[in-house]
């Protein structure tokens, strides 16, 4: 099944894979190496955990590569903006009860990051706000009650 991933969630994913195959690998097969120098393997501590990291850095690895070898990559610079919420669109919105103006990025499961302002494809106020165009008014059902937004910005940037 294929998932969405934002192009820069993508490229994060990426970078992460290349350090952990071109940096952390080759340093826990070292650090392997040197430990199997110290003697006896039943009792070597730092043969251990090094083959313990390496497990953790393997694991990482594969999970990497499944994410992206099933993510659908939507970059939205590339799409005609059409004023429509989408799958990687920036999008301001008014709480008309608060008078509080938020900025939300739409994105994949893997890169939402609240702290960011980052939020799930799959998150209730993504789903109110998705289809609908700039001057809606969404509902929103959140865990503190209903929230009522407008929307007064929707962007197409990266």
């Amino acid at each position: 099944m294929q998932t969405p991933m934002t192009a820069a969630g993508a490229a994060k994913l990426e970078a992460e894979l290349k350090q952990l195959r071109s940096v952390e690998r080759p340093r826990i097969i070292q650090a392997i190496a040197e430990a199997r120098d110290l003697g006896d393997l039943k009792e070597n501590a730092e043969y251990h955990a090094a083959r313990e990291e390496q497990g953790f850095i393997e694991g990482r690895i594969k999970e990497i590569e499944a994410k992206l070898s099933h993510a659908n990559i939507i970059d939205v610079t590339r799409l005609p903006p059409s004023g429509k919420v989408i799958f990687g669109a920036t999008v301001s919105v008014l709480d008309v009860d608060s008078d509080e103006e938020i900025t939300y990025k739409i994105v994949g499961d893997d890169e939402a990051d609240i702290k960011s302002n980052m939020i799930s494809i799959h998150s209730p106020i993504a789903r109110a706000l998705v289809g609908k165009s700039l001057g809606d008014e969404v509902t929103v059902d959140a865990p503190g009650g209903k929230r009522i937004f407008e929307i007064t910005e929707v962007q197409y940037i990266a």
